[in-house]
């Protein structure tokens, strides 16, 4: 894909069999996104399974080679991502990745979001040691910050709000949460603030706020309703945990709407960009629309759409439908003919040049008698294909690959047809895993030059 905009679908494909014509789609430039001083967070969006990870080191390593100083937040439950930047083990603590070259070169860091630490780290934060030490052994906050529906995408929020309060790095590139939508990052402060907002967490935090003799009156009167039920169910023991949790909710969680908006804030502020990562199949498109418009109801900058495993062939011109037909040309010439278990061996035509039969054949058992020498050795299965089995076996594979170009062109013209304004770069599927710098670097590369497959507009 050339800078500016990418050519229509129609080009490459047999004469009667035009697709509709196909707005063109503005060309995403990630150089100049990462070159950008202003923009200090990239963030890579999408479903699960699309590359966000891969996509999110490949940008830290190229901003990094290009000069900028950056970390790279992963919260992908997979370690690909430290073993593609030679580093033993990620964690909660960035650590430097080394191999970063060129001249100019800037340095890049990565983590890997570790949801109970980052937890622990606002409670340590925002109560003193023995309050602290209380809540962090209190069994309701063990379960609720092991897994609580939406803490590990509040705790991406608040880490990136961490990380951007230090100023340390120019440069935050965030791969979102696995989750099971692509909207859960931007709902969490929203969904564990409704949780805190609740009635019944208000309730139970009632006693600590009053206070003193007031706090208990209370405590005995609204508490005494529900240990008669909730305690036959439950347990005396888990009330009491949940009250002690709660009664510390405001000190360890001091400052967590103002955080929380001010980490929204961020996310709509000039200096972000967000990246929504796809690839050209119709689930994975339908979601990244859906995105782009919450992204746009939100005021949320994007970027663009980053194509992954884009496939291509570099014979395009050769249409799926071609294909098939000379491969079932060259099946009807009938190479061997093996019936009636003769291997006679014939003409295009269909005539047989020789037989068994034939005297001067050298299949025939005279002139085998007359061959000197040990009797050769059959030749094998494979030995015995054609060239023009041959042929026909790689027709029939190029009409399969030419099926799935044709099959991803028509769900990104739909995905184009919705969102023209999206700038997209499409990187080619690779045939392997991204496993080391180099493969981060050459990922890095078709990102940059929006390399569409191979014979592709």
């Amino acid at each position: 894909m050339t800078a500016g905009t990418k050519k229509g679908a129609s080009e490459g494909t047999d004469a009667g069999t035009a697709a509709a014509p196909v707005p063109d789609v503005p060309a995403l430039d990630a150089d100049a996104l990462l070159d950008d001083q202003d923009i200090r967070i990239v963030v890579c969006c999408g479903s699960g399974g699309v590359g966000k990870t891969t996509t999110a080191a490949a940008l830290g390593v190229r901003a990094a080679e290009r000069g900028r100083k950056v970390v790279v937040l992963t919260i992908d439950p997979a370690r690909r991502l430290a073993q593609s930047m030679g580093i033993d083990s990620l964690d909660n603590i960035p650590r430097r990745v080394p191999g970063i070259d060129g001249e100019g070169a800037g340095e890049l860091h990565a983590m890997m979001l570790d949801m109970k630490r980052t937890f622990d780290e606002i409670v340590e934060a925002h109560a003193d040691g023995d309050r602290a030490r209380a809540i962090l052994e209190n069994p309701f906050y063990q379960s609720l910050s092991a897994g609580f529906a939406g803490t590990q995408e509040y705790m991406a929020m608040e880490k990136l709000g961490q990380l951007r309060a230090r100023n340390e790095w120019d440069l935050i590139i965030v791969d979102t949460p696995p989750s099971r939508s692509a909207l859960d990052f931007l709902d969490a402060p929203k969904r564990l603030g409704s949780f805190l907002d609740g009635k019944f967490i208000k309730l139970l935090m009632a006693p600590a706020k009053m206070g003193g003799r007031a706090g208990m009156k209370f405590l005995n009167v609204g508490m005494s309703m529900m240990t008669g039920t909730l305690g036959k169910l439950l347990g005396g023991q888990f009330l009491r945990d949940v009250q002690t949790f709660v009664a510390a909710m405001d000190t360890m969680f001091g400052g967590f709407r103002t955080r929380a908006d001010a980490t929204y804030k961020l996310l709509q502020a000039p200096g972000t960009a967000f990246l929504v990562v796809a690839t050209p199949e119709r689930d994975a498109l339908r979601e990244a629309a859906y995105f782009v418009e919450r992204l746009a109801a939100e005021e949320m900058p994007l970027a663009g759409l980053v194509l992954n495993r884009v496939h291509g062939s570099g014979a395009a011109r050769l249409s799926a439908e071609r294909a098939l037909a000379a491969a079932e040309n060259l099946d009807d010439i009938g190479i061997v003919d093996q019936a009636a278990g003769k291997a006679g061996l014939r003409d295009p035509d269909g005539s047989a040049v020789t037989s068994p039969e034939d005297p001067e054949s050298p299949l025939s058992p005279a002139r085998s008698a007359q061959t000197e020498g040990p009797e050769p050795e059959p030749e094998s299965e494979a030995e015995a294909v054609s060239v023009e089995q041959l042929t026909a076996g790689l027709l029939r594979l190029h009409a399969e690959r030419m099926q799935v170009v044709a099959r991803e062109q028509r769900t990104r013209d739909r995905f184009t047809a919705l969102h023209p304004e999206v700038a997209v770069t499409e990187v080619a599927a690779l045939p392997g895993d991204v496993h080391d710098l180099a493969g981060l670097r050459a990922i890095g590369d078709r990102l940059a030059t929006g390399s569409a497959p191979a014979g592709a507009a």
